[in-house]
């Protein structure tokens, strides 16, 4: 069975740095055949896509409030997708989730919430 398993996350003041991790498990191939991605929610707003990690290997921060601060890697090995947040604010504050894409179908990690205050 597909699943992805997030860690990390927690409370953060501004200007720190938190790492999250995805772990994927059950999928043929393993990570090196989805694309990975993270996206984030705040309260009341809708759900954003943060960067991409593309099977092909291309890593990409879609939100400029983002570009230069967080950074998307892959761990092959270990099947696992990190976000390395940097420099982090306070609006940078939501639950971050994990994406998983294989063919057509979409798989979802838990959330993590990331609360950044001082």
């Amino acid at each position: 069975q597909e699943q992805l398993v997030e860690s990390g996350g927690g409370l953060a003041q501004p200007g720190g740095s938190l790492r999250l991790s995805c772990t994927a498990s059950g999928f043929t191939g393993g990570i090196s055949v989805l694309t990975m991605s993270w996206y984030r929610q705040a309260p009341g707003l809708k759900r954003e896509l943060v960067a991409t990690h593309t099977k092909f290997g291309h890593a990409v921060n879609y939100p400029r409030s983002v570009q230069g601060r967080f950074t998307i890697s892959i761990d092959n090995a270990n099947n696992t997708v990190y976000l390395q947040m940097n420099n982090l604010k306070p609006e940078d504050t939501a639950v971050y989730y994990c994406n998983a894409i294989k063919d057509a179908w979409n798989y979802w990690g838990q959330g993590n919430q990331v609360t950044v205050s001082s």
